[in-house]
């Protein structure tokens, strides 16, 4: 006889689901390409999770939403989303992701990619506030491989207020954001200006054929007059939120992967120039940035105990389970830089917000796993360049809200 703590999901769900967690593909399809955000997951985790776990019509949740990957995956596959992050720049990300852009906007959009090469010229004056002001937010772009684009992300940034609408503003910010990532965040070679001009025509032109394929996969969500909902901010505000204290909705399913304990991810820098941390991209998508990493983090990584971690954990997973539907799962994607001591204390967490571990009835192999376990895919080169740490290893967990 099964465990009360077995989920009852055939073994062709099950499998599938197992295989997508443990797929090393690299991220692309629909808009996931827009941005990099740091320790995202897959796609076809995020995908295998929603058609597990829920059916058309069913309302997806995430909380710690990062750029966005549960929020597009749930809208192509005709659900209900609602996302929720901290950071400013992920919430910017996020809503590029999933705008509806119509055949005026991509007109306008496709012209400004085909014309803007021109128009970043080292002969050219960038417009009058364009750079900001504070030296803070652009701190090392005057370095040896970024000083060459610093001047180029302004002279582009200057011709978007030719735009018509803010929608087609924050994509063309979200295009010059994605081509200045690729150009220097963790580069060991310097990108010229004249491959930063080539990739921001054609990446401009490649966002917009897959904003169109994503809008194509979400016109089942006709029916619902709001079908996403995004915000900003701690998660202990989620109930709070209109969709929730005003529209009395609740989750079905919560799908994430929230700040790792004692693992060091830069969830607000960018690393240039030997890995010098510089705020940039709050610049070019014109957001605020006013804390450390500790914030995203849920607290600094060295403190004994991660006392901080655990305690914001704790208030965050009471407020999330609150929005819960009862029933409703919680899967999550998480790894530790202390498996042994720090799983634990995360599952304890967890209980105290009523949520109440499940496992799937699968085997691997010749042995019996309670939960599932991956190597990190695709890692940057100087993360490799450490070896196998903790952190390399990721693990899936269910969680049933009681």
């Amino acid at each position: 006889m099964r465990s009360k703590k077995t989920l009852e999901v055939s073994q062709k769900q099950c499998a599938a689901f197992i295989a997508a967690v443990r797929n090393s593909k690299r991220i692309d399809g629909l808009t996931h390409g827009f941005y990099r955000y740091p320790a995202r997951f897959s796609p076809q985790f995020a995908a295998a999770a929603i058609r597990c776990f829920t059916k058309p019509g069913d309302v997806v949740l995430d909380p710690y939403m990062g750029g966005g990957t549960t929020i597009v995956e749930a809208l192509a596959s005709g659900r209900r989303a609602i996302g929720n992050d901290l950071n400013a720049l992920a919430v910017f990300v996020a809503r590029v992701k999933t705008c509806m852009l119509n055949h005026t906007d991509i007109d306008a959009l496709r012209s400004w990619g085909l014309c803007i090469p021109p128009k970043i010229n080292f002969r050219h004056f960038v417009r009058p506030n364009v750079i900001p002001s504070d030296e803070r937010i652009i701190r090392n772009l005057g370095l040896y491989r970024s000083r060459y684009l610093k001047k180029g992300i302004a002279l582009a940034l200057g011709t978007i207020e030719e735009l018509p609408t803010k929608k087609c503003r924050d994509f063309a910010r979200c295009a010059i954001l994605h081509v200045a990532q690729l150009a220097l965040d963790g580069k060991r070679t310097r990108t010229s200006l004249i491959e930063f001009r080539s990739m921001l025509s054609l990446r401009t032109e490649n966002m917009l054929n897959e904003s169109m394929n994503f809008s194509q996969a979400t016109l089942d969500l006709a029916q619902f007059d709001s079908p996403c909902h995004l915000y900003e901010g701690d998660a202990q505000k989620l109930p709070l939120r209109p969709v929730f204290s005003e529209q009395g909705q609740k989750a079905d399913v919560v799908i994430t992967s929230p700040p790792y304990p004692g693992v060091h991810i830069l969830y607000h820098r960018w690393q240039v120039d030997g890995r010098k941390e510089t705020a940039a991209p709050y610049w070019i998508a014109a957001c605020q940035d006013g804390e450390g990493a500790a914030y995203y983090n849920f607290g600094e990584r060295k403190q004994s105990g991660l006392r901080t971690y655990f305690d914001t954990a704790t208030k965050t997973f009471r407020a999330v389970r609150t929005v819960m539907k009862e029933g409703a799962c919680l899967i999550q994607l998480v790894a530790f830089s202390d498996p042994d001591t720090q799983l634990p204390q995360y599952l304890d967490t967890l209980e105290q917000a009523n949520l109440e571990e499940v496992f799937l009835d699968h085997q691997t192999g010749e042995r019996h796993e309670k939960r599932i376990w991956r190597d990190v895919p695709n890692r940057k080169w100087h993360a490799i360049s450490k070896g196998v740490t903790s952190g390399a290893r990721e693990v899936v967990l269910i969680h049933r809200a009681v």
